[in-house]
C-alpha cells in the first residue's frame, strides 16, 4: 500500500475523502459483509492524493478554471469547456511514483488469480459522490476489460477526465461544490465475467413509490451497461423483503424483457467491449433462476441492514464460474429523501384510448406537446416546457431534460439514465415504450399519465387531472377499520402510505382480464378452441409454458401476491372470480366454453360455477394460484372471499371444493368471507355467518337485487340509490344478524365512497370496516371520525 494505491479490504465508510463513496462502499462491503456470504471482486483504489499530483504534475488547475470561466462569462458552451477539460487530462502523463503504485498494484492482483494480466474493469469515483443529498451517479466513466498496465493506465486517465462530463459539471455547479474541490479514485476490480452470463441493477425499495418491502431487480445478458445506460428493456423481477428469510419463494413479480442486445468482450489484441444482438433463446428466457433471485434478495437486504438506509446496488453473474456477485453499492438518493408526511396523488378525469405504454417512471401526469428528437446532435431543437420523445438519453440530455414537462423513450428499463433523471427531476417519464418516436409526432399535443399503476400510457390530446397533496399526519384515527379497494397490482404500491387497516377488496378479474387475458379452460384444453387467431393468441402470450395452465397460476399469483405485499400483514381480502358468462365468453379463447344467457347478472356466476363440471377446472387454477401466494410467497394475509353465494348448501360445496384443492379453512390460518349481495344473504344471515369468517356486503348487487333495478340501465338510473331505505334496512339487518353469531361485517361495494353520508349511516349502524377506493380514503375516514366523536 503507498499514498497512491489502497487494497479494497484495506477501506471502510470513513475513507470517502480518499477514494470516493464508490470504492468506500466496496471495501465497507469485503470487510463487514463477508460473513453474510456477499461476494464482491477483489481488487484496489487509485486515492484523491493520486489524482491531485496528476492535476499539479501536469499543471492543469488554471486552464480548468480559465475554461470554466469562459463558459461563465464569455459565452463558450458547456460542451466545448467541458471537452476542452477533459482534452487537458487526456494528454497528461502519470507522475512517475503513480504510474510505478499502479502499475505495481495491477501485477499483484494478477497474482492473486493467478495471471500475468488480470482482465480488469476501471469505475470512476467520486469523493464527493454519493452522499443522500447529492447523487452523483452515471456522471462518470466506467471502462471494461481492461488487460495489461498500459491499457489500465490510459482507463484511469480518462475516468480522471470524467470528472468533467458536462452532466458532472452542470451538477456541481447546482450544487454548490467547487470543481477542483472533488476528487477522482480509479476503483480497479477483476472483471467478472458477465459477458458469458449477466448483470444487472436493484434497488431495496420500490424507485417508483418508494414503497420500502420491495427489492427490484432488473438484468440483461451480458455486461451491466446497457442496462445502466437504457440501450435495452431488462428483466424485472420484485422480492417481498420481510418474507425473505422465511417464506419458499417470496418472488412476487417476474416480468421478462425484451433484452434485444448484450455487451461483450471483443476479441483480438483490442480486447474491449461490443453490443451484439441476442438469439432468441436469450430473449424469450429469464436472465436470472428463482434461487438466484433470492440469493441477490438476501444480499441486498443484508447490505441495507448494514448501511441502514435504501441501497442502489449493481450485480453481476459470472457465466464461467456460475457465481453472483456484487459489484458496486451506493445509497438510493431519490425516494428516501422525500418528504414521508406528505403524500401527493394525481387522477384523471377524463378516459381515453391510449395511443402507447411503456414503464412508468414516478406518478405524475403532463399535458404538453411533443419534441421528438432522435439524437443528441439535435438537442437544440428542444422547446422548454415540450415532453422530450426519443429513443434513449445519456448524460449530455439532462440540460433539456430539466427544461422538459415530461419524458418519452422507445428503450429502457426503471435504471436506464432516462429514468434515474427523470426521478431526480421529479418529473413523470415512459421508457422502454418501443414505438414512441414512430407514433408521436413534433408539436402533438398528449396527455403523458403515469398515474395509472407501473404502465405509463399516452393519449391523444388534452385531458383533465386532478393534483392533490394529502397531509398524512393530519389524518384522524377511526374506531371503524377503514380498507381500500383495489385491482391493479401495478397501482397497489402508490397507496402504501395511506392509513388504512388493510385491502377490503381485491378484484381477480382486473388480472385475469388485463394481464392473462385468455380464459382458464381455453388454457387447459386449446385443442377446443376452434377460432384459429385466437389459438395463436394463446400460443404468443404463453411462450416458454409447456404447460399452459401454469401460465395462468404464476400470473394470477404475482398480481394477487403485488396487492398483498402492498398492506402486509394487514388483511387483503382476495375475491374469487366472478366474471358473468358474456365476461368470461370475451377473454381470448372463451366463447367456445360459455353459454349464451339472456340475463347474465343472474346467471352462472360467481359461487355457482366453481363446484360445477363446466368451471371445475378453471377454479382449480384459481385456487392454485391462491395457495402460491399463501404457502410459496408466504403471504398469509390474503384472506379469500367468495361472491355471489346463493344459499348456504352452495356455501357448503363451494368450502368442500375448496379444501379438495388445499385451501381449507383454518388451514395455514386461512379465513374466508363471503359476499352479502343477494336478499337470501340477508335473511340467512346467521347460516352464512356459521360458515364463513366474515361477511362484506356489496352494495352494488344487493341495491339492485333489493330494488330490482338493473344497475347497468340508464332509464332506470334515478332509482338506482343505495341510500334507499329497503336497502339500509337489509344492511341493519344484517349487521345485528351476524354479530349476535360473533362474525364481524364489512362494505366493499361503491356506495360509502361516492356518499359520505352513506358512509355515516353504516357507522351508526355498527359496521365493522368500510373498504374505500384510494381517492376517497382521507374524505371518508375524516367524515367517520365526526361521526363516531358525535
Amino acid at each position: 500500500m503507498s499514498d497512491y494505491i489502497r487494497w479494497f479490504e484495506t477501506l471502510g465508510g470513513d475513507d470517502v475523502g480518499v477514494v470516493g463513496g464508490k470504492n468506500a462502499s466496496l471495501g465497507e462491503m469485503i470487510s463487514a459483509l463477508e460473513d453474510e456470504g456477499v461476494r464482491v471482486p477483489t481488487g484496489f483504489a487509485t486515492t484523491a492524493q493520486a489524482y491531485r499530483l496528476y492535476v499539479d504534475e501536469n499543471e492543469l488547475e488554471g486552464p480548468i478554471r480559465d475554461k470554466l470561466r469562459q463558459w461563465h462569462d464569455d459565452g463558450i458552451s458547456l460542451q466545448e469547456a467541458g471537452n476542452a477539460i477533459r482534452r487537458l487530462f487526456r494528454h497528461g502523463q502519470f507522475p512517475d511514483e503513480v504510474r510505478d503504485a499502479i502499475g505495481a498494484a495491477y501485477r499483484q492482483l494478477g497474482d492473486r488469480y493467478d495471471t500475468d494480466e488480470v482482465d480488469v474493469a476501471a469505475r470512476s469515483s467520486a469523493t464527493a459522490e454519493d452522499l443522500p443529498e447529492a447523487s452523483f451517479a452515471g456522471q462518470q466513466e466506467t471502462f471494461l476489460n481492461m488487460v495489461g498496465a498500459d491499457d489500465l493506465l490510459a482507463a484511469c486517465r480518462n475516468c480522471f477526465a470524467s470528472l468533467f462530463t458536462d452532466r458532472a459539471i452542470t451538477y456541481r455547479e447546482e450544487q454548490g461544490f467547487d470543481h477542483l474541490d472533488v476528487a477522482l479514485s480509479v476503483g480497479v476490480q477483476k472483471m467478472v465475467r458477465a459477458d458469458r452470463g449477466g448483470s444487472g441493477v436493484m434497488f431495496t425499495l420500490d424507485t417508483e413509490t418508494g414503497f420500502p418491502d420491495l427489492i427490484v431487480i432488473n438484468a440483461a445478458w451480458g455486461l451491466g451497461e446497457n442496462v445502466v445506460q437504457g440501450t435495452i428493456n431488462p428483466d424485472e423481477y420484485r422480492v417481498f423483503k420481510p418474507l425473505i428469510d422465511e417464506a419458499p419463494r417470496p418472488i412476487i413479480d417476474k416480468r421478462l424483457g425484451e433484452k434485444a442486445k448484450k455487451l461483450v468482450y471483443t476479441s483480438g489484441e483490442s480486447k474491449t467491449t461490443k453490443n451484439v444482438d441476442t438469439s432468441q433463446r436469450e430473449r424469450r428466457s429469464f436472465v436470472l433462476q428463482d434461487d438466484e433471485i433470492l440469493q441477490l434478495g438476501r444480499w441486498a437486504k443484508a447490505i441495507e441492514q448494514h448501511y441502514e438506509q435504501p441501497m442502489d446496488i449493481e450485480w453481476a453473474k459470472d457465466g464461467e464460474l456460475d457465481q453472483l456477485f456484487i459489484l458496486q453499492a451506493r445509497p438510493e438518493t431519490v425516494q428516501s429523501q422525500k418528504e414521508a408526511a406528505r403524500l401527493h396523488t394525481y387522477s384523471l378525469q377524463e378516459e381515453g384510448e391510449p395511443l402507447l405504454t411503456g414503464l412508468a417512471i414516478g406518478q405524475g401526469i403532463a399535458v404538453a406537446d411533443v419534441c421528438v428528437i432522435e439524437d443528441a446532435g439535435q438537442i437544440e431543437r428542444f422547446r422548454e416546457g415540450a415532453i422530450l420523445v426519443t429513443g434513449m438519453t445519456d448524460p449530455d440530455w439532462v440540460p433539456i431534460m430539466k427544461q422538459a414537462a415530461g419524458i418519452i423513450t422507445d428503450h429502457g428499463g426503471r435504471t436506464s439514465h432516462a429514468a434515474i433523471v427523470s426521478r431526480e427531476l421529479g418529473i413523470p417519464a415512459i421508457v422502454g415504450s418501443g414505438e414512441a418516436t414512430e407514433i408521436l409526432t413534433d408539436e402533438q399535443t398528449i396527455t403523458l399519465s403515469c398515474a395509472e399503476g407501473d404502465r405509463g400510457k399516452v393519449y391523444e390530446g388534452r385531458l383533465d387531472y386532478e393534483e392533490e397533496a394529502v397531509e398524512l399526519d393530519q389524518i384522524p384515527e377511526t374506531e371503524t377499520k377503514i380498507m381500500m379497494n383495489s385491482a391493479s397490482p401495478g397501482a397497489a404500491a402508490r397507496w402504501w402510505r395511506l392509513p388504512v387497516e388493510g385491502i377490503g377488496l381485491a378484484r381477480m378479474e382486473f388480472i385475469i382480464n388485463n394481464v392473462i387475458k385468455i380464459h382458464p379452460l381455453a388454457l387447459l384444453s386449446p385443442d377446443q378452441v376452434e377460432d384459429q387467431e385466437a389459438r395463436d393468441e394463446i400460443e404468443r402470450l404463453t411462450r416458454g409454458y409447456e404447460d399452459k395452465g401454469s401460465y395462468f397460476v404464476d400470473h394470477l399469483a404475482r398480481g394477487i401476491a403485488r396487492i398483498a405485499a402492498s398492506q402486509y400483514p394487514e388483511p387483503v381480502i382476495v375475491r374469487l372470480s366472478d366474471f358473468k358468462t358474456n365476461e368470461y365468453a370475451d377473454l381470448i379463447g372463451g366463447a367456445a366454453f360459455e353459454p349464451q344467457e339472456a340475463n347474465p347478472m343472474l346467471g352462472w356466476r360467481g359461487a355457482s360455477r366453481y363446484y360445477d363440471e363446466g368451471y371445475r377446472d378453471g377454479f382449480a387454477l384459481e385456487c392454485a394460484a391462491l395457495r402460491c401466494v399463501r404457502e410459496e410467497m408466504g403471504l398469509e394475509n390474503v384472506v379469500v372471499m367468495v361472491p355471489f353465494c346463493r344459499t348456504p348448501t352452495e356455501a357448503d360445496r363451494v368450502l368442500d371444493v375448496m379444501a379438495e384443492h388445499g385451501l381449507e379453512r383454518g388451514r395455514h390460518g386461512l379465513q374466508v368471507y363471503v359476499m352479502a349481495e343477494i336478499p337470501a344473504n340477508i335473511f340467512l344471515a346467521r347460516e352464512f355467518a356459521q360458515r364463513f369468517d366474515g361477511i362484506s356486503i356489496g352494495s352494488n348487487d344487493l341495491t339492485q337485487l333489493v330494488l330490482g333495478v338493473d344497475r347497468d340501465a340508464e332509464t332506470l338510473s334515478a332509482l338506482f340509490d343505495e341510500r334507499n331505505e329497503a336497502v339500509k334496512r337489509a344492511i341493519r339487518r344484517l349487521i345485528e344478524e351476524t354479530h349476535e353469531e360473533g362474525i364481524p361485517v364489512g362494505i366493499c361495494g361503491q356506495a360509502p365512497s361516492d356518499y359520505p353520508e352513506f358512509a355515516a349511516f353504516l357507522v351508526r349502524a355498527g359496521i365493522d370496516s368500510i373498504s374505500l377506493n384510494p381517492d376517497s380514503v382521507v374524505r371518508v375516514k375524516r367524515r367517520v371520525a365526526e361521526v363516531e366523536a358525535a
